[in-house]
């Protein structure tokens, strides 16, 4: 069994004294991991880190086995480390996708927007970026938002919150009598737009966190990646004079 494919690295674990078990998403062939020989030696390590696309060739004896991967760098993020903000987001993304994809199952269109992400987390409006990737994330594992229009009334005038239930929106003064058990829907995320401050990213992050929890992690008996909530650690703490980072 034998493939050649692009993937962008998701985690890597060393094995042995120099090899290394890597784990990508790749274009054609989804969540597919293998071994690495000499994955631990300090040239590989350089470009096998999680965010870099890689070219790689994947070999086995049987289709279930772990096989080895060969592969060749392509792209590399390694600016994003020295952000911290940015290398957070990063980490998060990449671990959720570890998590939350079934191994070995196709998902294209979440291939490219992995690398969209990451391209555009070396730019301002990272944090937003990265609430919109997993918004698209869970749609594509099936479990979107509709956030266009109130749930109750069909408008798009006003929305406020969003049901915990249904993933929709609600209007102000639809959901106002059961405003305390609906989450806030951050604005710049509703049909109003505009540029979010510190407390919609953590609004927009708790929401989808909520939709995450629920959907993906609990109904497999799983807990949300260390990675995400340092992510919103690091988003708490920041203070007001450094909005414009985010």
């Amino acid at each position: 069994m034998e493939w050649s494919d692009e993937g962008i690295g998701l985690t890597v674990r060393r094995h042995g004294e120099s090899s290394a078990i890597v784990s990508l998403l790749t274009l054609g062939h989804g969540r597919h991991g293998g071994l690495v020989r000499g994955g631990s030696s300090r040239r590989m390590r350089g470009f096998l880190q999680p965010g870099n696309t890689v070219s790689a060739n994947w070999r086995a004896r049987l289709e279930e086995h772990l096989g080895t991967l060969t592969v060749e760098p392509m792209v590399s993020h390694a600016a994003l480390y020295d952000q911290p903000g940015p290398l957070a987001a990063l980490t998060a993304a990449t671990a959720l996708v570890e998590a939350a994809l079934p191994e070995r199952a196709p998902h294209p269109e979440l291939y490219h927007l992995l690398g969209e992400l990451l391209e555009a987390l070396d730019r301002p409006g990272w944090a937003e970026a990265y609430i919109r990737w997993e918004l698209r994330l869970l749609a594509d594992l099936g479990f979107g938002l509709d956030l266009g229009s109130c749930a109750s009334t069909g408008t798009n005038d006003g929305l406020a919150w969003v049901s915990p239930k249904s993933g929709r929106a609600v209007s102000l003064s639809a959901g106002e009598p059961w405003r305390a058990k609906l989450l806030p829907l951050p604005r710049f995320l509703s049909p109003e737009g505009g540029a979010p401050d510190l407390a919609q990213l953590n609004e927009g992050l708790r929401l989808t966190g909520w939709f995450l929890e629920r959907h993906v992690f609990t109904a497999h008996n799983a807990r949300t990646p260390d990675s995400r909530e340092r992510l919103i650690g690091y988003l708490r703490g920041l203070d007001a004079a450094r909005q414009d980072i985010v």
